[in-house]
C-alpha cells in the first residue's frame, strides 16, 4: 500500500530523514514551477513577437502582460527555493550528514 507523503517503512539500518523527504518534495515542485514559469515567459515573448508582426492591439498586449506576470510569479519563489534546497543539501554533505 503506497502513501501520499512518499515515506516508506525504513529498516533500522537505513532511517529516513523527514527533512530530506520534505526537501525532495520541494525540489520536485520547484523544478516543475521553473519549467512552467519559463514556459510562460517564452509564451509572452512569442506573443510579443506575434503582436509586433501582426500589429499591437489591446488583446495582444493583455495576453503578453498576463503571460509574463504568471511566469514571474512562478519563477521568483521557485528559483529562491531551489537555491535554498541546493544550499541545504550542500551544507549537509559538508557536515557529513
Amino acid at each position: 500500500m503506497s502513501t501520499d507523503d512518499d515515506t516508506t517503512t525504513a529498516s533500522p539500518a537505513s532511517p529516513i530523514d523527514p527533512i530530506r523527504v520534505k526537501r525532495t518534495k520541494i525540489a520536485k515542485w520547484t523544478l516543475l514551477a521553473n519549467r512552467v514559469g519559463y514556459l510562460f515567459v517564452a509564451l509572452a515573448m512569442a506573443l510579443f513577437v506575434m503582436a509586433f508582426v501582426l500589429g499591437f492591439n489591446s488583446t495582444m498586449a493583455t495576453l503578453v502582460t498576463i503571460a509574463f506576470i504568471i511566469g514571474c510569479v512562478l519563477l521568483a519563489p521557485s528559483i529562491i527555493l531551489g537555491y535554498a534546497v541546493k544550499a541545504a543539501e550542500r551544507e549537509d554533505r559538508e557536515n557529513g550528514l
